[in-house]
């Protein structure tokens, strides 16, 4: 797990070694200053010229000057190497994610991935901020504490080395206890990301169906969960505090008893004034060392369960990759499916799709009909290669997809999905996701064959209208029209519609079709629908049922052949026929 995160640290290697550096030369000049000032008490009793005074005077302000200087130096350099090690994670991660198959996104849920690049990233941030200063900073400093306080105070220094293990399994005991804690937190913070992403993202349906009561219960459910496994947490935590109070005013006590007595019993010969003093210093310094110590700790313990989420992320091998010797072409639009069974994971029971046999010719209009559940989609997300076939072989171009380069496969078939998603920026930088180096020509006449270019020359800045986030400021039938004419720029070799013409009335979507006919001959196209209007006049139709094809044929021969189809036919004409008559 450290080696895998340790790559992200890259260019800030340098900031993470010179910050230990910095910590070090500050700890030696905070360990040296009781020492010196037990020599001027030291010297002031002893009834010393007020010359020896500034000299020791400006000896301490400048060994308080360079250890604020290193303090800082390195309290900057430290800033640098934790903030550049999270902004590299977040990239890796970010970047290993759209590497991705949609079986792996799958394992992931969208709101754990969202914490995990956020709260986790932040925590692994924080502790790796302790690793490179606090935590090379309290074991020097106790380190070259006690070897002070043994020097200034002899057999003293005993009491410190008596603390040490009653902190270690204090400090060991509420690890222990709070490990689990953090280990279960991070898994409501999926779920409680998962309700604000859910209620967001379908506020307008909160509020069509005045739900926003039981949307606040259930996150106030949610955040209280969380709360409660902090709470117990934190309570566990707060018991390092009074455990240190304890130790350090214990230490106190046999300081100032045991030093005291000694001082006058020896009149100052054995231990005097300035080395009780310097004593009493580095009893502070050791026992505050040991609990910021108990706190690196307790950072870690958090981290390293948002670390083992990090690592997850950046292990996870897509399920989907180029080949190693991969074809960059794509010879023409013909689709083969050959004994093609599918399911999406490899636990599943029943397949989505089974014994699959189609053969499409490059440039033909397939029209594919189907209830909810039918596997319509699954079938379409084979040719694209965002799943890959359970069993059997998908061909494009008379070769296997997993065959080809999965950027030029995914170049040459153009998906619009069901779910369609417009990102926030104009609608010339939407456009350009099917070609960044489209030009304003081309643009226009794909949004024309897509029958878009008429709304959006209704709008004051055209082309250059600002889409909000999701397309919220569109219509749905607006926006299925804008993903058309994104996939129309891409010019591919197949074309698939997946249910993308539902929002828009059968009048543009005729001319949609027709569109497609008269100007994208040579294109495969394959248009998945609910409508029998929208594929009647394909060249052929699939009937799916329960993932399988049941029928294949023209709109007249499954009219005649197909009982399903005859059924949707019938009962979507009878609606318009009663919908006509009033």
């Amino acid at each position: 797990m450290i080696r895998e995160l340790a790559k992200s640290i890259r260019e800030y290697k340098k900031a993470s070694l010179v910050t230990p550096l910095l910590v070090s030369m500050e700890v030696v000049m905070e360990c040296i200053i009781p020492f010196i000032i037990a020599q001027l008490v030291n010297q002031i009793k002893a009834n010393c010229e007020f010359g020896v005074i500034v000299r020791y005077g400006l000896i301490l302000v400048v060994m308080a000057g360079l250890s604020l200087t290193f303090g800082a130096l390195a309290g900057a350099s430290c800033a640098t190497a934790s903030c550049g090690f999270a902004r590299n994670l977040r990239k890796d991660m970010y970047y290993k994610i759209q590497g991705y198959s949609f079986q792996n996104i799958d394992k992931f849920s969208t709101s754990s991935l969202v914490t995990r690049l956020t709260t986790d990233v932040t925590n692994v941030q924080m502790a790796y901020m302790m690793i490179v200063r606090t935590a090379i900073r309290c074991p020097l400093m106790l380190i070259f504490s006690f070897a002070m306080a043994f020097i200034m105070g002899g057999k003293m220094a005993v009491i410190f080395l008596l603390t040490i293990p009653i902190l270690g399994i204090g400090l060991f005991a509420v690890i222990h206890k709070v490990t689990p804690l953090f280990k279960k937190v991070f898994k409501k913070y999926d779920a409680l990301n998962n309700s604000v992403q859910e209620n967001i993202k379908g506020m307008r349906v909160v509020k069509s169906y005045v739900r926003e009561d039981y949307e606040k219960v259930k996150f106030g459910r949610a955040a209280e969960d969380v709360c409660g496994d902090f709470t117990k947490a934190e309570k566990i935590l707060a018991l390092n505090a009074p455990l240190m109070q304890f130790c350090v005013f214990t230490a106190m006590i046999f300081v100032l008893y045991y030093g005291s007595y000694t001082i006058i019993s020896s009149m100052g010969v054995d231990l005097d004034v300035g080395q009780l003093s310097a004593l009493i210093t580095y009893n502070f310094q050791i026992l505050m060392s040991l609990m910021m110590l108990s706190m690196v700790f307790v950072m870690i313990t958090m981290a390293s369960e948002s670390a083992h989420r990090i690592v997850e992320v950046l292990t996870e091998e897509s399920s989907i990759k180029s080949p190693e010797n991969p074809v960059c072409q794509v010879k023409d639009g013909s689709i083969d499916f050959d004994n093609v069974s599918f399911k999406y994971s490899e636990t599943a029971e029943k397949m989505a799709l089974a014994d699959i046999n189609l053969h499409i010719k490059s440039g033909e209009t397939i029209g594919i009909i189907g209830g909810t559940g039918s596997s319509k989609s699954s079938l379409i997300q084979l040719i694209s290669r965002l799943y890959d076939a359970t069993e059997g072989v998908v061909k494009v171009g008379g070769v296997d997809v997993r065959d080809y380069d999965l950027e030029v496969l995914r170049n040459e078939v153009a998906v619009v999905l069901q779910k369609n998603v417009l990102f926030s920026g104009t609608i010339k930088d939407n456009l350009r996701w099917g070609n960044k180096n489209a030009t304003d020509e081309e643009m226009i006449e794909a949004c024309k064959l897509a029958q878009a270019d008429e709304f959006i020359s209704q709008f004051p800045k055209k082309y250059n209208t600002y889409i909000e986030q999701g397309g919220s400021n569109v219509s749905g039938g607006q926006k299925q029209r804008l993903c058309i004419a994104r996939a129309l720029l891409k010019k591919p070799k197949v074309l698939i519609l997946d249910d993308s013409t539902s929002a828009v009335d059968t009048k543009t979507d005729a001319l949609i079709r027709k569109a497609f006919r008269d100007f994208l001959p040579e294109t495969t196209k394959i248009i998945i629908a609910q409508r029998t209007s929208s594929v009647e006049d394909a060249d052929r139709i699939l009937v799916m049922d329960g993932g399988t094809i049941t029928a294949v044929g023209t709109h007249k021969e499954l009219l005649e052949t197909s009982e399903i189809y005859r059924e949707v036919y019938t009962s979507q004409n009878k609606a318009g026929g009663e919908n006509d008559g009033e």
